[in-house]
């Protein structure tokens, strides 16, 4: 049996994967690489390798499967980003169910989470703020050392998400529903070891700049924050700052662009030190780092 619940049988089928594979292809005719899209479809919808519809060429596909992967394929021949066409996607060791409710995790955010584990201490509560499919929040949930997790968003259906993934790994994860920070109700004051997000920081200016499966099938409550895209930035940072223990961790996904502008925000508060830009893999600009002062003056 594949991941994900999928069979995959050697006996009482009717096509092979490789047959499967010239169907899928057949219906991503629009592609720039068909036969390459359509090995990329099916492994994502059985969550194997890239490389196994090449491997398992000869296999027997289940019916199951393959109406399965002919409409993941007529979903992604509309436009639809890979992961929502097979409801699903990878984010470090989790595999986790994604559709239109939620924005799809990025690599980028892979990142963010190792920083956050890396710069803070065992113990303590930390708040994945606007957590979409749960990614970051499951993420630490799994791999730091935190006393609690905790996740809020300001939508509904995407707190649905969330928690259906976090039930799939069995982790407890304390999800609130709410603007930013003032839903959270995980102590008062000063009492968070550590404020993670990646807030929406895309301005309405760049809307038609973006690509046409991003903007047309990604949840704009995720993806825009006022015109000069730092809206959210802007009131995340103030209520961190009220939440935040004294040396407790700011870490904030940005828009690369605007990546000095974030930290400027973050250093003209005077309840943070130790403001950092740090770089992704791809050398840009992407994350800001900074830690609550030990008192307010």
């Amino acid at each position: 049996m594949a991941k994900g619940g999928f069979r995959v049988s050697t006996l009482g089928s009717q096509q092979t994967v490789e047959a499967l594979v010239e169907e899928v292809a057949h219906r991503l005719v629009e592609c720039d690489d068909p036969t390459h899209e359509a090995r990329e479809l099916i492994a994502a919808l059985l969550d194997v390798p890239r490389h196994w519809p090449i491997l398992r060429a000869n296999k027997w596909v289940d019916a199951v499967i393959w109406q399965r992967a002919c409409a993941a394929a007529d979903k992604r021949a509309s436009g639809a980003p890979l992961a929502y066409a097979v409801g699903r996607a990878n984010f470090r060791a989790l595999t986790l169910d994604v559709d239109q409710r939620v924005l799809i995790p990025r690599p980028e955010t892979e990142q963010l989470v190792d920083i956050v584990i890396e710069r803070s201490r065992p113990g303590g509560i930390v708040v994945d703020v606007g957590t979409g499919s749960g990614a970051i929040a499951i993420a630490l949930a799994t791999e730091g050392k935190f006393d609690r997790v905790a996740a809020t968003d300001i939508s509904a259906d995407a707190l649905d998400v969330a928690r259906a993934n976090a039930l799939r790994y069995a982790v407890h994860i304390d999800f609130f529903h709410g603007s930013l920070l003032k839903s959270a109700d995980v102590g008062v004051g000063r009492s968070l070891a550590a404020v993670v997000s990646n807030p929406p920081y895309i301005s309405f200016g760049d809307i038609d700049a973006l690509p046409a499966s991003v903007r047309n099938w990604e949840p704009a409550v995720a993806l825009f924050s006022g015109r000069d895209g730092l809206a959210v930035t802007t009131r995340l940072v103030r209520q961190a700052a009220t939440r935040l223990e004294p040396g407790g961790l700011l870490a904030l996904e940005v828009d690369a662009r605007r990546a000095s502008l974030a930290a400027e925000l973050v250093s003209s508060d005077a309840r943070y030190e130790g403001v950092s830009v740090r770089l992704d893999l791809a050398g840009r600009e992407r994350f800001v780092l900074a830690t609550r002062r030990s008192n307010d003056d």
